[in-house]
């Protein structure tokens, strides 16, 4: 870090437009992001786009504590954007970051969150080439806000979308579920709950490259974030006018996450992931696009957990450990605040 930095806070001139300002963005943001088309300090990128069609999404990170096990709220901000952009099947190229920063926010806190947020574009293989920021008054704000806008290239003939589950498709998950919501929930000092979890905070772009490398024949992908896997499937289950079954015996849940659940009487199916995505794909394909999950760092944990049937149309139903059937509904509510 940029010693002339250290020790010191954010102040208002920082968001002034003046010298103050223009001195954070290069010594801080520039210098670290590091690519010709942020260097270039204009009020816009000029981008080179190869063929396909455009995937553009934005997502705004408000995670608190900003640090936690696994994670920061600058790597929640990259993998949450690329993330948006991979389950449609693009290849993320380019993000924007836009910053709230509140006035006494110490600037080596805010150099930590800028250098994690680089060290995950360049995992993702990203480049972050434009952004703004901007300074409020202590008391406006919990310390720094975050938006992330990506934009992405969908190779032709790739068509992803929550409408096109069919009855027979499988359904699987890349990973443990329900990690991220119950690190946070751990984090936050007041709730006094010790666990020995990380938060599931990761890219998926590559992951999904490598599924589609096996099949063309995946339907629908959604990452599990607020409103966990139970609202995802409920939103392809709506969407395609299909019923989904799950075994409960078939959910990959952490013995530590579901401890913190029973604690709190929470059901992980509905606690936020970060690096958690549920899969729909032909049952033909279904053994083989496991496979090349499993191979990935990503995927190594990934698992079938139901399939789509026929039935009620929209419903989510759960199979239970007793025999029995179990509606899952969407989420109702929030179960914890500023979760991502």
């Amino acid at each position: 870090m940029n010693k002339k930095y250290q020790n010191k806070k954010i102040t208002m001139a920082h968001g002034s437009g003046g010298k103050a300002s223009s001195d954070l963005i290069k010594d801080i943001f520039v210098d670290t992001f590091n690519n010709d088309y942020l260097a270039t300090m204009e009020d816009q990128a000029r981008l080179d786009m190869p063929t396909g069609q455009l995937a553009l999404t934005t997502d705004s990170f408000v995670v608190s504590p900003l640090f936690f096990k696994g994670g920061d709220i600058g790597k929640l901000a990259i993998t949450g954007t690329v993330n948006d952009l991979a389950m449609s099947g693009a290849k993320p190229l380019y993000l924007t970051c836009g910053l709230i920063l509140e006035e006494g926010l110490s600037i080596d806190i805010l150099d930590k969150i800028i250098k994690s947020m680089q060290k995950t574009a360049i995992e993702a293989g990203v480049k972050v080439v434009c952004g703004d920021t901007k300074v409020v008054e202590k008391g406006s704000a919990d310390k720094i806000f975050i938006n992330t806008a990506g934009v992405g290239v969908i190779d032709k003939g790739v068509e992803i979308h929550a409408y096109k589950a069919t009855v027979g498709d499988k359904i699987i998950v890349n990973g443990f579920i329900g990690d991220h919501g119950a690190t946070i929930m751990q984090s936050r000092t007041e709730l006094a709950i010790s666990a020995d979890i990380d938060s599931d905070c990761q890219v998926l772009n590559h992951l999904v490259q490598k599924m589609l490398s096996v099949s063309s024949n995946i339907h629908s992908l959604r990452d599990a974030t607020r409103g966990g896997v139970a609202t995802v499937l409920n939103e392809i289950a709506s969407d395609s006018k299909v019923c989904i079954s799950i075994k409960e015996d078939a959910l990959p849940i952490r013995v530590p996450t579901r401890g913190v659940c029973e604690i709190l009487g929470l059901d992980p199916l509905y606690l936020a992931n970060e690096g958690t995505l549920v899969c729909v794909v032909a049952e033909q394909d279904a053994d083989q696009v496991l496979t090349a999950m499993k191979c990935t760092k990503e995927g190594e944990n990934a698992c079938i957990i139901g399939e789509v049937t026929t039935g009620p149309e929209g419903i989510v139903a759960l199979k239970t450990l007793f025999g029995g059937t179990k509606i899952i509904d969407k989420l109702i509510g929030d179960q914890l605040p500023r979760i991502c």
